[in-house]
């Protein structure tokens, strides 16, 4: 049985320090947030996705090369807390083969 070649893997440490392998299907138009709110995980999104609340703030831990910053992802970044130079919006981090492997860990909350 050959693996599906549109699904990849994802680590996420909760903020609890415990690790989730999530399968994210890169053929449904699907980002990191909604990924983490189809396992449960505490992501919020608010916004709906739209780099507007940055309630689905996570740390890139692993060494990816992701799409840079849009203004509107750098703009909610520059008003959120505990922002670090890894630090990226998972409604902005699309669910792409590229990025097979990735590992984020949930930003805390306030």
């Amino acid at each position: 049985m050959s693996k599906d070649p549109n699904i990849i893997k994802i680590v996420v440490e909760d903020r609890e320090g415990k690790h989730h392998e999530l399968e994210g299907p890169t053929d449904m138009n699907m980002n990191m947030m909604e990924l983490c709110k189809s396992y449960e995980l505490p992501v919020e999104g608010t916004c709906g996705g739209m780099a507007m609340c940055a309630s689905c703030h996570m740390y890139v831990t692993s060494d990816h090369d992701l799409a840079e910053r849009s203004e509107d992802e750098e703009d909610m970044l520059d008003e959120a807390f505990h922002v670090e130079d890894n630090s990226r919006l998972g409604c902005q981090i699309q669910l792409t083969k590229e990025i097979d492997g990735l590992e984020v860990k949930l930003a805390p909350v306030g």
